[in-house]
């Protein structure tokens, strides 16, 4: 019998947005000639790619050259930092991330590290998930060229404060890159604190396998792919047409509703919080302290283990995770919680809960009352 489910897992992904699918449709069934080709099939592609591009220039604040389509939010953070870090090299070898980042920054700077002889240094947080800007500028070093942080983090939805740490970067002439995945369509990116940002269409009801990296103009960027001189010669390979065009709409339709978005849901995450609060006995909330985005929720089932919750949340037609979809299926601690100061055990016990669109108050109420079962039964 058909369920109807609780869909609390927007951080991993969200429904593609209907203005999205009508931008992409003629994509799909007329316009399916190479972008590159000089014939009029490949203009007409080219066309599409062009006004898309103008349209997230616009949303960005940024000029249209600036920006560089991918194939995800992980290719737009692995090409900003494989390619700055080497394009820079001869002007230093230390980069700076935070233990905190998604796994798409941290393995590209493990690379670096392992394998071109970069050293990296890993900033902690603060309990509630913060950095703070004085950390980051103790790192800094003569040699350093290169930090990469995100602004909003995936598992908590604990927002850096960007502009502090833009200043400390800017004040010290090292190059600035954003993994602004999580963030793009929840709060206002502004391009000019940063020299790279990455974002992902998946994130804000676009379609998945659509990426975007904006490089600041006169950068120089080595590229990570061989074989063509697409993006300006910076990401080789066919576009992807349909795709760029249905991001484009998507970023259009996400940012024009955000405040709306943000006024409608936040109330309901805090509704959340409250409930299993209240309901289910013993449970500890992860980075509330913060400034956090206001569709997200981290909560502790001490004694628990995340996958026998998400489970049998499952069974109850909740769907929620326990981090980075990316990372689902090893179900290890998260690094995350970790870093924010919580054993091993308590970052095993610990779900996520992240809002979209299509959340209800009724929803809400009836996804807390199957936690309660949930956690009870397990207690049990």
């Amino acid at each position: 019998m058909f369920r109807t489910m609780i869909d609390l897992d927007a951080n991993a992904t969200t429904p593609l947005d209907e203005a999205a699918l009508e931008a992409m449709l003629p994509c799909l069934r007329e316009h399916h000639g190479n972008p590159s080709s000089s014939h009029h099939a490949g203009r007409q592609s080219r066309a599409v790619i062009d006004s898309s591009r103008d349209t997230l220039a616009e949303l960005l604040g940024c000029r249209s050259h600036e920006l560089i389509f991918t194939g995800s939010g992980t290719e737009s953070d692995n090409l900003a930092i494989l390619g700055l870090a080497r394009a820079y090299a001869s002007k230093g070898r230390h980069l700076v991330t935070c233990q905190t980042e998604h796994h798409a920054v941290l393995h590209a700077f493990d690379y670096l590290e392992a394998h071109e002889g970069f050293r990296v240094t890993r900033l902690g947080v603060e309990p509630d998930g913060t950095l703070c800007p004085e950390t980051l500028q103790a790192a800094l070093r003569p040699d350093t060229t290169l930090v990469s942080l995100m602004s909003a983090n995936n598992e908590t939805g604990v927002c850096h404060p960007m502009e502090a740490l833009s200043g400390v970067c800017r004040a010290a002439g090292v190059l600035f890159h954003c993994d602004g995945v999580q963030s793009f369509g929840k709060e206002r990116l502004n391009t000019a604190l940063f020299d790279a940002l990455s974002i992902a269409a998946h994130k804000f009801y676009g379609p998945k396998g659509a990426g975007l990296l904006y490089l600041r103009g006169g950068l120089s960027l080595q590229p990570v792919q061989l074989g063509g001189a697409q993006e300006s010669q910076r990401r080789p390979g066919t576009e992807n047409a349909a795709a760029i065009a249905g991001m484009a709409a998507a970023a259009r339709v996400a940012i024009s509703r955000m405040d709306a978005d943000a006024q409608r849901i936040e109330p309901l995450r805090n509704l959340l919080e409250t409930r299993i609060k209240e309901n289910c006995a013993g449970v500890e909330l992860n980075g509330t302290l913060a400034r956090r985005l206001w569709n997200t929720v981290n909560v502790t089932f001490p004694g628990s283990d995340a996958e026998s919750l998400l489970m049998a949340l499952d069974m109850e037609g909740v769907w929620a995770s326990s981090g980075s979809a990316c990372m689902v299926g090893s179900m290890q601690p998260s690094h995350v919680l970790q870093a924010m100061g919580r054993s091993p055990a308590r970052a095993a016990s610990s779900i996520r809960f992240s809002m979209g669109r299509s959340v209800t108050m009724e929803a809400v109420e009836a996804a807390s009352q199957k936690v309660e079962r949930v956690w009870n039964r397990l207690r049990e």
